[in-house]
């Protein structure tokens, strides 16, 4: 039975549940190989993300233009979600091995991620009213550890059974769903938008200070992806390695995971200077990196060591004060809509930035396509200036 929470022990229970939800994300990329050998299909590593990330777009589509976070109770739309991932992931164990069921099963965990990701940010903007930048700086840096996790199992290089891997990372995920849908009720900032309404997302892009904070957020995210899913490339590029090592790996996670400590740091320091702030020295830092990596190749490797860190840190920071502002942009009521159509949007581009990165290494060294991602912070800071310092109004 549901009770009123305090603020801080809803945003506790809230990252707990996000880090275990948030841990099917990239289940599929951690067994990839041993299924590829099952299958006996090659490079299945860039379809299975990219399969998750396409459901992950539809899904906050569809949940964006239906409302579905501010039309229903956040805490159980989080709880179905998480059943619902966690069972398709668990599908793939059950059934017989198929490329198109593994696919299919992988596309459906991203659709229902929609209910995970961006739900859990708006039970959190629920509970706070003041300091949510500080509150979503913990929350996406859960989904930070998440992401970096798989790098850290196979630097450990532990062995692990694909179905073991699939079937824990479900359990968690339903364990996560449980823990917000049985014991963090609905926030008391959290106003229901009960009327299905087809005219609210051209409402929303008349909004000033929305396409500010989303324009922000989309040339983080146009850098963010590619970074990530380029690291370990760029560090076999730097160490002179033909394959990757446990070492290579170990190095990686490190790269991902401080991106988390970033995020809760700029969190706190939100507090003091204000998210838009943050938001904007974190993107112009992750913009410097960009140009700094091709002036790193051949050096000692203390210097990249350092710069992929600092990169690591810059790159994540200005995420969730990017999604504070876009939560502040509207009236509570659509929060949960905003919150899943900038989502949607983001995660859009990031594809269209992986796809050309992947395409440019044809021609061009791994530093220097990821130096072209500078062409992202630029992009979101003018962006967000130029709409900024307008009042909200629908």
């Amino acid at each position: 039975m549901k009770s009123q929470l305090t603020a801080g022990s809803a945003l506790i229970l809230i990252v707990v549940a996000q880090f275990l939800g948030t841990s099917l994300w990239f289940a599929g990329n951690a067994v990839a190989p041993e299924i590829s050998q099952l299958l006996e299909v090659p490079e299945i590593l860039a379809t299975i993300t990219s399969v998750v990330q396409l459901g992950f777009i539809l899904g906050t589509l569809l949940f964006a233009v239906f409302s579905i976070p501010d039309r229903f109770s956040p805490s159980n739309v989080f709880l179905v979600s998480s059943i619902l991932a966690a069972s398709f992931n668990l599908l793939i164990v059950l059934i017989p091995m198929q490329l198109t069921v593994v696919l299919i099963c992988r596309f459906m965990v991203g659709f229902f991620l929609a209910g995970i990701y961006p739900v859990g940010m708006k039970i959190a903007a629920d509970y706070f009213q003041k300091g949510l930048g500080a509150a979503l700086g913990f929350l996406v840096g859960a989904l930070v550890l998440g992401t970096a996790f798989p790098h850290l199992l196979k630097g450990l290089d532990l062995n692990f059974s694909w179905q073991q891997v699939l079937l824990s990372t479900s359990v968690l995920a339903m364990i996560g769903g449980a823990i917000v849908g049985f014991f963090v009720p609905d926030g008391p900032f959290h106003k229901i938008n009960s009327q299905f309404d087809i005219r609210l997302l051209p409402k929303l892009s008349k909004i000033k200070a929305l396409k500010s904070a989303a324009s922000g957020y989309f040339g983080h995210m146009w850098e963010l992806y590619t970074f990530w899913a380029f690291v370990p490339v760029l560090v076999i590029f730097f160490n002179g390695n033909e394959a990757m090592q446990p070492s290579d790996s170990l190095l990686s996670f490190f790269v991902i995971a401080i991106g988390a400590f970033s995020c809760a740091f700029g969190g706190v320091v939100a507090k003091r200077i204000g998210s838009a702030k943050v938001a904007q020295v974190a993107l112009f830092g992750s913009g410097i990196c960009c140009v700094l990596v091709l002036f790193t190749s051949g050096s000692s490797s203390w210097i990249w060591m350092s710069l992929l860190l600092f990169w690591g840190m810059f790159v994540t920071a200005d995420s969730p004060q990017f999604s504070t502002l876009v939560a502040q942009s509207v009236p509570a009521e659509y929060r949960g809509t905003a919150l899943t159509l900038v989502n949607s949007m983001g995660f859009a581009l990031s594809i269209i930035s992986i796809q050309l990165a992947q395409f440019l290494l044809t021609w061009l060294r791994i530093d220097v396509v990821l130096a072209l991602l500078f062409i992202g912070p630029v992009s979101g800071l003018f962006f967000f200036r130029l709409y900024a310092n307008q009042k909200p109004s629908i």
